[in-house]
């Protein structure tokens, strides 16, 4: 069975740090692209950063310099470190394999192919 089980989100100020970890099992996690996304009510579902199995990784524009993604092949987990949070990047943290787009279905984030987490929330706080 493949789970992705994120941990670590909550309320913040602004400026304030979080650190999101996703931990992974039931497929080759060393093989995966892994990322996370978000979505806020109103806005469509965002990547906002992947790692991909060489180590490589992408931002999106609205969290380059602030956010930073990284994996640990040996305990199969994928760490968000967030700084400098806004009041924008309040939203649902999604950890995601393999998946590099997203569509919310019922509240749910789907893709053609990848795996989900249940979600993580992050809330930031003037």
């Amino acid at each position: 069975e493949v789970q992705l089980v994120e941990s670590g989100g909550g309320s913040v100020q602004v400026g304030g740090s979080l650190r999101l970890s996703c931990i992974a099992s039931g497929f080759p996690f060393v093989d995966s692209d892994m990322g996370w996304h978000r979505h806020a009510p109103g806005n469509e579902c965002e990547l906002v950063a992947e790692i991909a199995s060489d180590g490589r990784t992408y931002y999106s524009d609205s969290v380059k310099g602030r956010f930073t993604i990284s994996r640990d092949n040996k305990k199969n987990t994928v760490i968000l470190e967030m700084n400098s949070l806004k009041p924008e990047d309040t939203a649902d943290y999604y950890c995601a394999a393999g998946a590099t787009q997203c569509t919310m279905v019922a509240g749910r984030p789907t893709s053609t192919y990848g795996y989900w987490g249940q979600g993580t929330q992050i809330t930031v706080s003037s």
